[in-house]
């Protein structure tokens, strides 16, 4: 049967020039610029969830068998590749696997112990992922929340005297226009110094901006893997002193050493397994660290990951910025950037561009607060690049939405 979509079931002979290998299923002409929404994954990572589901598809920490110890022996492997990819160390925090960025902050903010803190603070320029949980979680521990602003340059903008015992949930990377959370060492030590956690939502930091949180001192990040070229998956690492200080009522099998009729002991020596009840995603587990090597290795073009996405952005950013009727949210490239025309419909638009084979998100972005209630916008257009983008495929973009734009003025 002849496949007509935009992804190939077998890989083309020939592989668009610029375009990695490792994409090579991405039908020629297709542009995907949704990689803020989750990543293309390169075929190493697929490769590696075939291998699992086809020769050793078993589960992990349950059996003895040869396919068991294999899966606990890749899972162990993922766990230590999070911390080395972070600069941290497993004597002080702990990688736990859950189903994606939001489930992991809602673990956390609604089984911190009661008592213990005087307030929430957030931002306005969250994500859905943070801006709601915080609220629940105020609401569960009653304490009062605070919304505070980001800069233009993306630090939080706040006073010391805002932080006292303080459970601090903000992005290091905006889902909008990839603002950066640029004084995070300066958060997490003010926030420290009076009684106060610092919860970090990294999900847009993790692919690409990962430097930033590099042997961070926060107390928690989460992220998701399949926003950096992982499969489907969610991730907390977070330290064994917070993760010890839950109250948990979210428990179940593969937490517990032992369980009587009304009692139970957790898992002594695993304080991972505090977030992670009942049966996991193996092969998406071993799958991250594939994802991990392949982004260690990985030089689009010949050049390091970063200077190739910095060149996209940058010309994706001056692409856009000179279509006429076209309004730039963005301040600055990044490999996020969104946009919208006062007189169209970015949901329209992005089907029209979508029959081009052009794919871009639109909408809200999960960020309705700021986008729609702070600053009074319309549905934006997203687009978001990703290692497997081009020069051709920024260039078709901004040229297809350019004809878009004036035909449609």
């Amino acid at each position: 049967m002849k496949h007509t979509g935009l992804f190939r079931r077998t890989p083309p002979v020939a592989v668009e020039t610029g375009r990695l290998a490792d994409f090579a299923y991405l039908e020629p002409g297709a542009v995907y610029l949704d990689s803020a929404c989750q990543s293309l994954r390169p075929q190493p990572v697929l490769d590696a969830l075939t291998e699992y589901y086809t020769e050793y598809n078993a589960c992990g920490g349950r059996v003895k068998y040869a396919w068991g110890t294999r899966v606990d022996r890749e899972v162990q492997d993922a766990r230590r590749a999070v911390l080395e990819l972070l600069g941290l160390s497993g004597r002080g925090h702990a990688v736990s696997f859950t189903l994606n960025t939001t489930f992991g902050l809602n673990l956390l903010l609604q089984q911190l112990p009661q008592g213990r803190f005087g307030q929430m603070v957030t931002s306005h320029i969250e994500h859905n992922s943070v801006f709601l949980p915080t609220m629940t979680a105020a609401t569960r521990l009653g304490v009062p929340r605070l919304v505070l602003d980001r800069a233009p340059d993306g630090a939080l903008v706040y006073r010391p005297a805002q932080l006292e015992r303080a459970i601090v949930v903000v992005n290091v990377a905006s889902n909008i226009d990839g603002r950066l959370l640029t004084n995070l060492t300066d958060l997490v030590r003010d926030t420290h110094a009076r009684g106060g956690i610092v919860i970090l939502d990294a999900a847009q930091a993790m692919a690409h901006e990962r430097t930033l949180l590099a042997k961070t001192e926060a107390d928690a990040l989460c992220f998701s893997a399949h926003k950096m070229y992982g499969a489907s998956l969610g991730v907390v690492v977070a330290t064994h002193e917070l993760l010890s200080s839950l109250e948990l009522t979210f428990v179940g099998g593969g937490m517990v050493a032992d369980v009587r009729e009304d009692s139970y002991d957790l898992l002594a020596n695993d304080p991972g397994a505090l977030l992670e009840p009942g049966l996991q995603a193996w092969g998406e587990i071993i799958a991250l660290r594939h994802a991990i090597e392949w982004l260690g290795q990985v030089r689009p073009g010949g050049r390091p990951a970063a200077e190739h996405l910095q060149g996209l952005s940058q010309r994706l950013f001056e692409g856009l910025g000179d279509i006429p009727g076209l309004t730039l949210v963005n301040t600055a490239a990044s490999p996020v950037i969104s946009a919208y025309a006062p007189k169209q419909d970015s949901h329209r638009l992005a089907v029209f561009l979508s029959q081009s084979h052009i794919m871009v998100r639109s909408g809200y972005f999960c960020a309705h607060h700021y986008l729609k209630d702070q600053l009074g916008l319309p549905p934006l257009l997203r687009f978001s690049l990703g290692l497997h983008s081009t020069t051709a495929d920024v260039d078709q973009a901004a040229q297809a939405l350019a004809r878009l734009m004036k035909g449609l003025s």
